[in-house]
């Protein structure tokens, strides 16, 4: 398995600066990575230094807790589109799943799908899987590939558990062919990165993503 081909390399801090952003699509680049996920203030630069490369530049919509106003994250989504992002990962309105109100989170996702797919852009929204119950999480998928979202996602990283292999697993017999499984969140080894590729993860939101690779390479050799 070539694991860097499903790794987003994943840099979020707030206090995140353009010389970061630099080396991170540097190694994106070296490794062969997916995508670079980015702030959406340095969507530009990542866009700049990875010209002439495969990478795709990744950014987040209404992170990390997702209750911004539907209103703000159209305009994220629109900005992001703007700034050349290929691929947009959206926090879910928690709010209103937690209260039952799936009227909310359809109307507040279905503009982002439209004006991304109309630019030929990624949607791929997180639900943060690992703070919902299997009920709330099969309910998302069901919601989210009626919206026709390209991905869904298990977690920002910063609720109190990230990815699973249960949640991904739950989520692909859950979730039509069409729509592809991102893991993200607490995943720092290539053991536990195969093992959430072989439940159905197609792609893997990842900060250590380097130290991934470097594990395959060494488990291929027998240092694992």
């Amino acid at each position: 398995m070539n694991i860097a081909q499903y790794i987003d390399h994943t840099l979020l801090k707030p206090t995140t600066t353009s010389d970061e952003i630099k080396k991170l699509c540097e190694e994106a680049a070296r490794y062969g990575f997916a995508a670079v996920c980015v702030p959406p203030p340095l969507v530009r630069p990542a866009k700049k230094y990875l010209s002439g490369s495969s990478v795709k530049v990744a950014t987040v919509i209404g992170f990390p807790f997702g209750y911004s106003v539907a209103a703000a994250k159209q305009a994220e989504a629109e900005q992001a589109i703007k700034d050349g992002a290929d691929e947009l990962d959206v926090v879910i309105n928690l709010v209103a799943l937690k209260s039952g109100d799936t009227s909310y989170l359809e109307s507040e996702i279905k503009p982002i799908v439209a004006a991304a797919h109309q630019n030929q852009r990624l949607v791929k929204v997180i639900i943060e899987s690992g703070i919902l119950s299997a009920a709330e999480i099969i309910q998302c998928c069901t919601l989210y590939a009626a919206a026709h979202v390209d991905f869904v996602k298990t977690s920002t990283g910063y609720a109190e558990k990230g990815a699973s292999v249960e949640a991904v697993q739950l989520m692909r017999e859950h979730l039509p062919s069409s729509v592809q499984i991102k893991a993200s969140g607490g995943i720092r080894t290539y053991a536990f990165a195969k093992e959430l590729v072989d439940a159905g993860a197609t792609r893997l939101g990842c900060s250590a993503s380097v130290a991934i690779v470097t594990g395959e390479k060494e488990s291929s050799t027998g240092g694992y």
